[in-house]
């Protein structure tokens, strides 16, 4: 209500500026219009002039020993007829005076005496002063007017940017401000999960609304936090919720706001941004994406001249925690890359917290549906906790996008209400990319696809650290001509046999290619990949080799070691030794198992090359139970058995013989989709 109570001011246009000049220059030219042009002559010339006879009057200006006269019109033709008369336009005044210098006002008035007598001038005779405002305006009215049509633009320019933009705007801080009046609405009830940092968060707020609670035991709140973690965790999601909670004002910008082509302008924005929360004080300072500012100083030879990021980041420390104080501004910062900070940043004084927002665990991934889920209109078969299950390592943005495309997945089949079945494809289209079924492939192509995905199949079915099989497809999706997809567990460390059977699994595809087929071709170049680094992963970092033991090249500062490696070219050549050892071990462990298995393996590329999808309970018929059941296995395998009921419960009631069809071999059952896939 406030901004429309406010008055409306036009909006200023520069033609405006353009009309005055012109109305301006006109007025001024008609004020100094008093009957005609002059003419400026000799004053032996004026004396000719006056002695015809036929002048008007004189004016004579003492202060610059000036003489004007005012000609006749007859005069004045025939005086200007060998004379060159100042140019005028068509339809324009011919010029009626001459003006002349004349030697002294006594020496002229004797002049004027010699002429009354003579007869030749009977007219009026006026002594004034001269004004110097036409020739100041003519000498210097062009210099103003560029100087100020300067300035104009300047103006123009700095207010083109908004907000802190322009040429003398640029130093100004672009950060955008909340209060109780602003009408953020996010508070921390729509945070889902992330308990541990919404507590600590918490408190920052708490402090700032009950200040006495704290400071009457010695306590001081933290100068400031940061949050840490990786993409689309809800460290923005959490900052708003502080915005929406805190009843102090909240300024909010991100880091790369503070770097600017101009030299000095990142301090200043720094600079301007502490003013304005030291004038607001008790507040919150939240920057967004401090890496883009805050990166380590020092890492990379500066090649040239002054480093402008550094002086920024020079200011924000000085500001932060410097020689002056901050008392009542609290600094909220968040980044996914905490490792690549400069140490001063992070000590304790400035940044005084450290929160880190993980991908969320299974309680919390449940919390997060039911956030999302508020606005979805779903039925009774959606489970959360099976999705939460289906969905480890996807972070809250995630989610949201599965619920959102699970909505426009129930809405393009012209459903009434989100299914379960949406939600699986959902997690399909999302982890694997989109179906294409319409890409052309060849019979030999198939083949190939269904061995390949086969292998992987068997491989991690027989291994104790297998992740649990969801389904295997030979469906072109995204960029993978097929893929077999897992659940893997959620383990905090991981053992190295569990490394050695996830590269064991990877070779599976291209073994049996290689024992099945006859040739190996180009489909293996995901699980090549993904492969090889993790066995360089096993030798350079985990200190897992048998050959290097217990060595870590990883490098938690950021500093990439600079230009040189950490180690010589003999150990360089060990290292790859040892990768190529781990590997080759590795695919000769699944050719064994290939071999052991091999009736099965053909059995189950045959039922894929026949169905496209095959899924869990397929192979358990075809190799039996696993041996190793994890408990997402088991839980899953509840959830499939109570749907498969649910589903011939209701074909039963329909009419229809749902007993022969729930062990047909062509039934396809709905199970899960998985997380990680293997591309062919």
């Amino acid at each position: 209500m406030a901004n429309n109570n406010q008055r409306k001011t036009p909006k200023f246009n520069i033609f405006w500026m353009y009309g005055l000049i012109v109305i301006f220059l006109v007025t001024f030219y008609y004020m100094n219009q008093d009957g005609g042009m002059s003419q400026e002559v000799k004053w032996t010339q004026f004396e000719n002039i006056v002695s015809k006879g036929g002048v008007k009057s004189i004016t004579v200006y003492s202060n610059k020993n000036q003489a004007e006269a005012v000609l006749s019109d007859s005069l004045a033709k025939v005086v200007f007829k060998d004379m060159p008369a100042p140019v005028v336009g068509n339809g324009a005044t011919p010029p009626n005076k001459i003006v002349t210098t004349i030697p002294s006002a006594d020496k002229f008035d004797e002049k004027i005496e010699q002429w009354k007598q003579g007869g030749v001038f009977n007219g009026e005779v006026d002594y004034k002063q001269a004004s110097d405002l036409s020739m100041v305006f003519w000498t210097f009215g062009p210099i103003v007017l560029l100087v100020a049509l300067w300035f104009f633009l300047l103006r123009r320019m700095g207010g083109a940017g908004g907000a802190g933009g322009g040429i003398f705007n640029v130093g100004k801080s672009k950060a955008r401000l909340f209060d109780k009046d602003n009408d953020s609405k996010v508070t921390f009830q729509d945070v889902a999960g992330l308990a541990e940092a919404k507590v600590e968060i918490a408190e920052i707020v708490d402090f700032l609304k009950n200040p006495k609670h704290y400071t009457e035991l010695g306590g001081k709140i933290p100068k400031g936090a940061l949050l840490v973690g990786p993409p689309g965790t809800g460290k923005t999601l959490l900052a708003k919720a502080v915005a929406g909670e805190a009843d102090v004002p909240f300024f909010s910008m991100s880091g790369s706001d503070f770097v600017e082509m101009f030299v000095g302008v990142g301090a200043s924005r720094v600079r301007d941004l502490f003013r304005q929360a030291k004038e607001k004080a008790p507040c919150i300072v939240f920057i967004d994406e401090i890496d883009a500012v805050g990166r380590a100083r020092g890492n990379k030879a500066n090649l040239g001249g002054n480093d402008e990021r550094e002086s920024t980041l020079n200011q924000l420390l000085t500001e932060m925690d410097g020689f002056g104080t901050n008392s009542g501004v609290i600094i909220l910062a968040a980044t996914n890359r905490a490792d690549i900070l400069d140490k001063a940043l992070l000590r304790a004084g400035r940044f005084d917290r450290q929160i880190y927002v993980e991908l969320p665990e299974l309680s919390d991934r449940k919390e997060i549906f039911q956030v999302h889920l508020r606005n979805v209109k779903t039925d009774g078969s959606v489970d959360l906790d099976l999705l939460s299950r289906q969905t480890p390592g996807f972070s809250g943005a995630d989610i949201a996008n599965v619920c959102n495309e699970a909505a426009l997945i129930a809405a393009r089949r012209k459903k009434q209400a989100v299914q379960r079945q949406d939600f699986m494809d959902a997690i399909d289209r999302i982890v694997g990319g989109l179906e294409k079924r319409s890409k052309v492939i060849t019979e030999e192509e198939r083949h190939s696809i269904a061995v390949h995905e086969a292998g992987h199949a068997t491989v991690s079915w027989h291994l104790r650290y297998g992740d649990p099989l969801i389904k295997v497809t030979i469906v072109p999706r995204g960029k993978a001509l097929g893929a077999a997809w897992y659940m893997p567990e959620e383990r905090q460390i991981e053992p190295k046999q569990a490394l050695l059977d996830k590269i064991c699994s990877l070779m599976a595809g291209r073994v049996a290619e290689d024992m099945f087929l006859g040739f190996i071709d180009t489909g293996a170049l995901n699980d090549l990949e993904r492969a090889t680094k993790i066995a360089y992963a096993m030798v350079t970092y985990y200190g897992m080799s048998d050959k290097l033991p217990n060595i870590s090249y990883y490098d938690t500062s950021g500093d990439a070691y600079g230009f040189t490696k950490p180690y010589s070219e003999s150990r360089a050549q060990s290292i790859d030794e040892e990768v190529q050892a781990i590997i080759d071990s590795q695919y000769e462990r699944a050719r064994q198992i290939l071999s052991q298995y091999e009736s099965g393996h053909h059995a189950l590329a045959d039922l894929l090359q026949q169905r496209e999808v095959i899924y869990t309970e397929d192979a358990e018929r075809i190799f039996g139970p696993r041996q190793w059941r994890s408990r997402t296995e088991e839980i899953l395998k509840d959830a499939s058995d109570s749907q498969d009921a649910a589903e011939g419960q209701a074909a039963g009631q329909a009419g229809e013989p749902g007993d022969g069809q729930s062990g047909d071999a062509s039934t396809v059952t709905v199970t899960p989709p998985p997380f990680e896939q293997q591309d062919n």
